[in-house]
């Protein structure tokens, strides 16, 4: 027994027959004294609210409990690990929240209700499968600043780096772009692949981003979406050929963006693509 009465991840993932089901890239965290690791580096939990995505058996759950959080509102889309985690809301007086269902298709802010002037952070051991576009769909909500204060999550550590990556780099695309104009993003340490049950084939990461306040001047996120897309989607092309699949002709854009209608998207800046998006906003 932990110091939550509960037993080990192990013993409980055996009970429930919890086996790692590929299709839901699933990998499940058995070490208590990792996901608290974690659940510390998320921040002020005691006065906040955190939403976790995945939690399966409830490892993370648990450092997030045991670190002090508040209140955790969890999405668990494996009807499998649903009567694992009611054990842990019991042992945590209802602390912890439940709810059966797919992340991509939920609205959060219904789901977390009344937050009492508590910020919401996010916390999540993202499954592999649905790690990236959850990330896609939070970074592109139109009303910035977000709901969330804040994204602690883990990934595998080369979509870590994809998100961290500066320009000039194999690893910088649409992702590291669609995540750095308005946020501070970082990689806070790596997950050994021995963490998990079953181990996953590479090393993971936990990346935290921060939201920035929104210049005045920043371009519509649909429009630097569309822009960021059409320029990453043949990154090997120079720009004036890419983005002709805008629908109007670069040249001028570039031209008064002050970019080389030569260059091609992996060697702009974060404020070049902001500059060329208000271009394409006229």
């Amino acid at each position: 027994m932990y110091e939550d009465g509960l037993p080990p991840l192990r013993d409980v993932i055996n009970e429930y027959e919890l086996q790692a089901k590929k299709s839901l890239g699933q990998n499940f965290l058995t070490d208590l004294n990792l996901t608290s690791k974690i659940a510390r580096s998320a921040g002020d939990l005691e006065n906040s609210i955190i939403y976790e995505v995945g939690p399966g058996p409830g490892a993370l759950t648990r450092g997030l409990l045991m670190n002090g959080a508040s209140r955790v509102v969890a999405v668990e889309m494996d009807h499998r690990c649903i009567t694992a985690l009611s054990n842990v809301s019991e042992a945590y007086d209802g602390a912890l929240t439940v709810h059966e269902g797919d992340a991509m298709k939920i609205d959060e802010l219904s789901l977390i209700g009344e937050t009492n002037g508590k910020d919401i952070h996010i916390v999540a051991n993202l499954p592999y499968n649905v790690g990236t576009a959850l990330l896609v769909k939070w970074m592109t909500c139109e009303k910035w600043k977000p709901w969330f204060k804040s994204l602690t999550l883990m990934f595998q550590k080369e979509v870590g780096e994809r998100i961290v990556a500066i320009p000039k780099t194999k690893a910088y695309g649409r992702l590291s772009v669609l995540c750095q104009y308005r946020a501070d993003c970082k990689i806070l340490f790596d997950i050994p692949r021995q963490a998990f049950i079953p181990p996953p084939k590479v090393t993971s990461c936990i990346v935290q981003i921060t939201p920035r306040d929104e210049d005045e001047n920043a371009p519509a996120q649909k429009t630097i979406e569309r822009v960021v897309s059409a320029a990453f989607n043949q990154r090997r092309k120079m720009l004036r050929a890419s983005l002709k699949g805008l629908g109007v002709d670069p040249l001028p854009k570039l031209n008064a963006s002050s970019i080389k209608e030569t260059a091609r998207a992996e060697e702009l800046s974060i404020d070049d693509f902001c500059r060329l998006a208000l271009e394409y906003q006229k």
